[in-house]
């Protein structure tokens, strides 16, 4: 649970943990239910851990030892590091709330868990004193604050006077500003987790989300709020000139009216400054535009894969799933009272299009390469979805009749498929007119520049691709990849939970996605400015480009560089769909 989390998206958070929970059960047997009980108290997960959690609690429930490793490789967790494994911040949380109220095990079991954890830990200390300090500390936190009030004030006790010697520098190690931050992360991300345990202690917990916006969005911070000091089990705790500095750093403006002294700190000076701004026109409406867009940060999880050789002579590979945050800028467009859609800055810049002659089942289509340099635009976040199709499709029309139903696999926020060329670009002209900003289809360069996100792989994550990231045939693999699920069908947008470095999700796989291009057999002549390659006349019958893949392709389909195309006409195939660009004038 961050602080980002809005009270009102909670309920919602709560049963999309339960849906993924209920899944899990349902795809094995009742008795894994049991064992994500005991695997939830932790921080972290270890193969080693599970398997001493199974035999400790649930030898006597029939619970598999092949349950251990489909629990790690589930949903329910995600890889964040060498055999170690993280459990869904909801996820987890739901399960604690459930085992405390099961009959069966409640609070009690959960203490017996505590205490065994604890003790696990100890041992694994005094085995390996190569082990980071820093993991046992979390986990011996996760386990204390089941073993009643007074262990659980310890724990808060400890953890304030971690932040203390942290941010005040008094810690007795010569840190870097990146260590301190990282540490500084470490703690937070700690405290958020066991916030449903630490509810009695608020200014610990107001303090570490206050601590985390400055680390995550500073230019976000009033200046104001840092002028109280936290009184945690009489530690106090209040931020030091080192997060005044990068405040200042970030262009954060102290207004003398709000804020003329911080006590302990120097005067504070008011300065002149230029601002500068990006601007961009729209070549393809030649419209002049400047809206005011609501720009707002937004975190998401990015996803790499790393292929790592293992076993005897390191013959066998193993797939490593690595993740890390990331943060971008958005806007939403209300397209009615209850359906959005959202839109990602996405910044300027110039990439090598096309396939390198290296690269395993290129085209010839995809040569040759070339450099390409594209403006700044805004592409959504996600494919266009059932529901926001409807709530266009509903609107005036200017050059064609539009289905409000066309899809094949059903769901509001499934994307919208088996749709024309023809149908996308009238789409495009009514959400125009509704908003006043430019709605068109993105260009072929448009749509790989920004599925590549600065990355030059065949897929953002790297060499290969796996069902665990993205919807495709994964009766078939890619380069040194593995077998995955087959699906058959699409998915909702964003269900991977995993986006690229610009914040776009499912640029691999699930539908097709039309651009506004040609087809043409090769990049001879192709334009290098980012703009669309041929007329763009909805009279004619050349075929269009199709980029990204879908649900039922090989994952080769799905590189970043692959390049389809089908008759603009046509909507007889159930995966093909489209992605929004808005081509305007912005600043930062």
């Amino acid at each position: 649970m961050t602080n980002t989390t809005d009270s009102a998206q909670l309920p919602e958070l709560r049963e999309q943990a339960q849906q993924t929970v209920d899944r899990f059960v349902r795809r094995f047997d009742e008795s894994y239910r049991l064992l994500a009980y005991h695997a939830a108290l932790p921080l972290v997960l270890t193969p080693e851990l599970v398997n001493y959690l199974r035999n400790e609690f649930l030898r006597g429930e029939k619970v598999p030892w092949v349950a251990e490793v489909d629990l790690l490789l589930s949903d329910l967790c995600s890889p964040v590091g060498y055999e170690l494994y993280a459990m869904d911040t909801h996820v987890r949380g739901y399960l604690l709330e459930e085992m405390a109220k099961n009959p069966r095990f409640g609070k009690r079991r959960m203490a017996e868990v505590a205490r065994v954890l604890i003790n696990y830990v100890s041992y694994l200390g005094r085995l390996n004193p190569g082990v980071r300090q820093e993991e046992l500390e979390a986990q011996r936190w996760a386990a204390m604050v089941y073993l009643g009030d007074e262990k659980c004030k310890e724990v808060v006790r400890e953890i304030a006077n971690k932040l203390l010697e942290i941010s005040s520098g008094n810690s007795g190690e010569n840190r870097s500003e990146s260590e301190i931050r990282a540490e500084l992360a470490r703690l937070i991300r700690i405290t958020e987790e066991l916030s449903p345990q630490l509810q009695e202690e608020p200014s610990l917990l107001e303090y570490a989300r206050l601590m985390e916006r400055i680390l995550r969005t500073p230019a976000a911070v009033n200046p104001s709020e840092l002028l109280p000091t936290y009184l945690v089990d009489d530690v106090e705790l209040n931020f030091p000139t080192r997060v005044l500095r990068e405040l200042l750093q970030r262009k954060v403006l102290f207004s003398q009216e709000t804020v003329t002294q911080v006590e302990g700190y120097p005067p504070l000076q008011t300065f002149d400054f230029e601002v500068a701004t990006i601007e961009f026109d729209t070549e393809t409406t030649q419209t002049e535009i400047n809206p005011q867009f609501d720009l707002n940060p937004f975190q998401f999880k990015v996803a790499t894969i790393e292929l790592k050789q293992t076993g005897w002579l390191r013959r066998k590979t193993k797939l490593i799933i690595n993740y890390h945050q990331q943060e971008a800028l958005s806007f939403t467009e209300e397209l009615d009272n209850e359906i959005q859609l959202e839109m990602v800055a996405i910044p300027g810049g110039s990439f090598m299009m096309g396939s390198p002659e290296n690269e395993l089942e290129r085209r010839n289509s995809e040569s040759p390469q070339h450099r390409v340099t594209i403006k700044p635009f805004f592409m959504g976040k996600y494919s266009v979805t059932q529901a926001q199709w409807q709530a266009v499709a509903f609107l005036p029309q200017v050059n064609r009749e539009l289905n409000s139903d066309p899809s094949y696999f059903k769901g509001a926020d499934r994307p919208v498929e088996s749709v024309s060329w023809y149908d996308a670009v009238e789409f495009c002209s009514r959400l125009s007119i509704k908003t006043g900003q430019p709605y068109r289809l993105p260009s072929e360069a448009e749509w790989e520049y920004a599925c590549r996100a600065g990355t030059t792989t065949p897929f953002h994550f790297g060499e290969t691709i796996t069902t665990k990231l993205a919807n495709y045939n994964g009766n078939y693999t890619y380069g040194k990849g593995f077998k995955g699920e087959y699906r058959q069908e699409t998915t909702p947008v964003g269900s991977f939970g995993v986006a690229n470095e610009f914040g776009l999700y499912d640029m691999h796989g699930n539908v097709w996605e039309w651009c506004g291009d040609e087809w043409h057999d090769n990049y001879e002549g192709a334009p290098i400015d980012g703009s669309v390659w041929g007329e763009n006349n909805e009279n004619d019958h050349h075929s269009r480009l199709l980029r990204g893949g879908s649900c039922c392709e090989y994952p080769g389909f799905c590189r970043s560089v692959f390049r389809g195309n089908y008759i603009p006409s046509d909507r007889d195939l159930n995966t093909l769909g489209f992605r929004l660009v808005c081509g305007v004038a912005w600043t930062l």
